[in-house]
């Protein structure tokens, strides 16, 4: 059964949410007033997208101005790679938490299962992926940093009241369950790529078998990534023809079919817009549901394509080979 909520340890989080990748800061603080003002109650941040300090003052405006309560709102956070060391990881956080204008995160994840070698604040914030883009090659650092160290900091931060609860991101199977050979304080969160391309169906299920929840990023597939020469245009799973061809029987539009898939099976969805109509669409989830012939023709669609894969990015951008995924 589909429903507007998941719950995450002992909170209930929005099943849809607001991604914050790629929002300008210049458009951040309006944007994430705006959304609140139309019924988001969910927002998607992290260090990397270099807009916190613009999220936290739309945030704090609508605040101020009584459109929600803080324990209304669920605004999620992420730890960067290059504070992994477990001496970082309290400063990494409360960073994010001055930056957003918080009291405590409502989950923050690790966004990735990469350690880089550190950078200070003073020196570059967010540091992003080169460790010295001043120098005469500029590279992505490794730093050697076991996950399990990150993790155990990580479940310091609960203990301190930081953030309510924690989790990780763009884990695959294997070091999920890992994860759960150690962790005391177990994961509530799972965020991935998924859509129909990607359905991830073995990690999907194995996160399920630990009752750990799991947020889709970029459930509709290729657009945030084309504008990066990550995807051709002609990758867009809104243009599809079975898409369109099911967007025109549900009278529905092609992303509302997209993402009803997703929440149909069983995932959260933080879809990005900054346009206020496509805002207001993607909200309107839970009147119509998927057949069994909709979704076949939403599983033929599945490729494999992967779209944000270090395994690709890295060597392409940051002049290191480092992939996460087979």
């Amino acid at each position: 059964m589909t429903t507007s909520h998941l719950k995450v340890g002992s909170a209930s989080m929005p099943a849809l949410g607001l991604g914050l990748w790629k929002v300008p800061p210049s458009a951040a603080s309006a944007m994430v007033y705006d959304a609140i003002s139309e019924g988001y109650r969910h927002f998607d941040s992290a260090c990397d997208y270099g807009n916190e300090p613009a999220v936290g003052e739309g945030l704090a405006r609508a605040l101020r101005d009584g459109l929600t309560a803080r324990d209304a709102l669920w605004v999620t956070s992420k730890l960067w790679n290059t504070y992994h060391r477990r001496e970082h990881v309290r400063a990494a956080c409360e960073r994010s938490l001055r930056d957003l204008k918080l009291d405590y995160l409502d989950l923050y994840l690790i966004h990735f299962p990469i350690a880089l070698r550190y950078v200070d604040f003073e020196t570059c914030y967010p540091p992003e992926w080169i460790f010295d883009p001043s120098a005469p090659n500029p590279t992505m650092v490794l730093d050697r940093v076991p996950l399990q160290e990150t993790w155990e900091a990580m479940e310091a931060l609960v203990t301190a009241g930081l953030v309510k609860a924690i989790g990780v991101c763009n884990y695959n199977t294997g070091l999920i369950h890992d994860l759960m050979n150690y962790a005391t304080v177990p994961p509530a969160m799972l965020q991935v790529e998924m859509h129909p391309q990607l359905p991830q169906h073995r990690l999907l299920k194995t996160a399920q078998s630990y009752g750990l929840p799991v947020t889709a990023f970029s459930p509709l597939g290729a657009g945030s990534y084309v504008e990066l020469s990550m995807a051709e245009a002609g990758d867009s799973l809104l243009q599809a023809d079975p898409v369109v061809a099911l967007a025109r029987r549900f009278g529905k539009t092609p992303a509302q079919v997209l993402l009803r898939w997703g929440l149909e099976r069983g995932t959260a969805l933080i879809p990005k817009s900054t346009r206020p109509e496509r805002r207001r669409e993607n909200l309107e989830l839970f009147d119509f549901a998927l057949d069994e012939d909709a979704k076949a023709a939403l599983a033929a669609l599945e490729t494999g394509r992967r779209f944000n894969d270090p395994g690709d990015f890295c060597a392409d951008a940051f002049h290191r080979f480092h992939a996460i995924y087979d």
